[in-house]
């Protein structure tokens, strides 16, 4: 492709000056010379020049052989998207700053690559990022998000894959001047490109009204401010339109010729020299495609070796972890061990120890056993001596009853006596009253029927006497008893307390220090409770005094008469 220097307005028409040009890149460096012409500018600032394409490739693939063509082109193109000198969707945008994104940094790496990385960088026009109302932040992301997936493409990649997309937009290589269709008509838009001649209003560049395509050219031609342009068929007019200046129609006119020359060129067989050119950047690109190839192996191995490293590494630590724990695991394990084995011994001794007051308490229970059937035979030999003191408190209760209607007898005897003595001494009296001699006859056989009265009052005294003693022994005799049996009905009830709390402490040891009542069973014999024998014995105790009291009343009051 031919590249020359755009030239700038306001140039006086001088004999130009040649100077050399060194381009020098990271991949290789280029020499040639230039021809400016001279000009009136300031000299106290300094002056940037670009250096541009002027003919752009119909197909970039097939027509940029080298590539730092490739990528100075790339550069030009990216800039003049930016500047807004070729329209590009929001869409289209966006992928086309994620390839510049993988052009310039390579793979994404999120470990690398923190939000943010992107801020310093220009990758949208300012039209893109005023249309929406969207930060930086999400537009980074978007962009990150597309670039994520560009990983293992190279740069040179990236870039054509950019120059792919670019050199299908609207405005991709076209060069706009005004002009006018006739001296006195409305504004147009002439547009040069490598297809062709066409013709815009001033607000649409994207939709020509009308094209010219080299192939339908047949001549371009211009006198001073007037160019026509004549179709290849006849038929068709003649199209003319007038420019401001002498110097644009000159412009004009190169890029015509430029683009209409490439446009036949392209349509030839190439030249051997550009076939061998194409030939040296194929083995190029084949020598940097397997030295990529080589490469991408070489760090998928070092990564997969790294990878294998950490994991090893990894592995390791957690093989230190697992041994860690584990050796923490046997010392608990001892630990455990140890204290189970002191555990098992103390529960053996324990074991023993039981087994030793079990075989003690069996032994005590059979003596209980023993006890309680002795017990047993206590309770019914003291049931029967209840049972006969019962029966002898119901015969001193007859007894008592008996003598109570004996004394009634003797009393009424008693009254008897007396009247019988009274109306003795009467007759006593009257006798006296006689005659002497008469008197001394009456008075022997008053005093014989006295002695007769006094002598059976002495026997009938003797004998309630005599048997006031034998009650009174034997009520000494049954409260003796009755004492006995209530001293022997304590001990026996206090003895099967001890008992039973023995029995139960015993049992209490056996079963693992937890007391549990102890049954022992009775006989079908319904016996007496201690209650019910302590009950007769104050019931006893209670009509015995009443009894002896009585009857020595009895006795007083028949003492004190006699």
């Amino acid at each position: 492709i031919k590249r020359s220097i755009m030239s700038i307005l306001g140039l006086k028409k001088k004999q130009p000056k040649t100077f050399k040009v060194k381009v020098i890149t990271m991949d290789a460096e280029m020499e040639f010379s230039c021809e400016v012409l001279d000009q009136e500018v300031p000299k106290d600032c300094p002056i940037t020049f670009h250096f541009l394409a002027k003919f752009f490739p119909e197909k970039v693939e097939e027509e940029l052989v080298q590539e730092i063509t490739q990528h100075l082109f790339f550069l030009q193109v990216k800039k003049q998207i930016l500047d807004e000198e070729i329209f590009c969707s929001p869409e289209a945008s966006v992928l086309l700053a994620s390839y510049a994104v993988q052009a310039k940094y390579g793979d994404y790496d999120p470990n690398f690559h923190k939000p943010g990385f992107l801020a310093q960088d220009e990758l949208l026009p300012k039209r893109v990022l005023m249309q929406y109302q969207m930060t930086a932040d999400m537009w980074e992301e978007k962009i990150t998000a597309w670039y994520a997936e560009h990983r293992g493409i190279a740069r040179d990649e990236a870039e054509m894959e950019y120059l792919k997309i670019a050199q299908d937009l609207e405005m991709y290589g076209v060069s706009y001047f005004a002009i006018t269709q006739n001296k006195r008509d409305t504004d147009l838009l002439l547009g040069v490109d490598a297809q062709g001649l066409h013709i815009y209003s001033p607000n649409s560049k994207l939709s020509p009204n009308k094209s010219f395509p080299w192939s339908g050219i047949r001549n371009i031609s211009y006198s001073e401010k007037e160019f026509t342009i004549k179709p290849l068929d006849k038929k068709k007019d003649v199209f003319k339109f007038y420019s401001s200046q002498l110097r644009v129609n000159k412009l004009i006119l190169q890029l015509c010729i430029g683009n209409h020359d490439l446009f036949m060129r392209r349509r030839k067989v190439d030249s051997i020299e550009v076939q061998q050119m194409k030939a040296q950047a194929k083995e190029e690109k084949a020598r940097k495609k397997m030295e990529r190839q080589i490469l991408a192996r070489e760090k998928q191995m070092r990564e997969e070796a790294e990878r294998a490293k950490e994991e090893m590494e990894r592995r390791l630590f957690q093989l230190q972890d697992e041994a860690r724990l584990a050796n923490e695991a046997l010392l608990r394990s001892e630990e455990t061990a140890d204290l189970l084995a002191e555990k098992a011994q103390i529960a053996e001794e324990e074991a023993k120890l039981l087994a030793h007051k079990a075989a003690e308490a069996e032994q005590e229970r059979q003596r209980l056993e023993v006890t309680a059937m002795k017990t047993k035979e206590e309770k019914r030999l003291m049931e029967q001596k209840m049972r006969e003191a019962e029966q002898l408190a119901v015969k001193l209760v007859e007894q008592s009853e008996r003598r109570l209607k004996e004394a009634d007898h003797l009393k009424q005897d008693l009254t008897e006596a007396k009247d019988a003595e009274r109306r003795a001494k009467q007759k006593l009296l009257e006798i006296t009253k006689t005659t002497y001699p008469a008197a001394d006859l009456g008075y022997e056989s008053a005093s014989t029927r006295l002695d007769f009265k006094d002598s059976d009052m002495k026997r009938l005294s003797m004998e309630i006497e005599r048997e006031r003693l034998e009650y009174m022994e034997k009520s000494k005799h049954l409260q003796d008893q009755l004492k006995e049996l209530k001293s022997e009905i304590e001990s026996l009830k206090l003895e099967e307390q001890q008992q039973q709390a023995g029995l139960y402490g015993l049992h209490s040891e056996a079963r693992g220090y937890v007391q549990e009542p102890v049954y022992i069973p009775h006989s079908n014999v319904c016996v007496m409770t201690s209650d019910d024998l302590l009950f007769l014995i104050t019931a006893i105790k209670v009509v015995i005094p009443k009894i002896n009291n009585f009857t020595d009343h009895c006795y007083l009051e028949q003492g004190l008469t006699l």
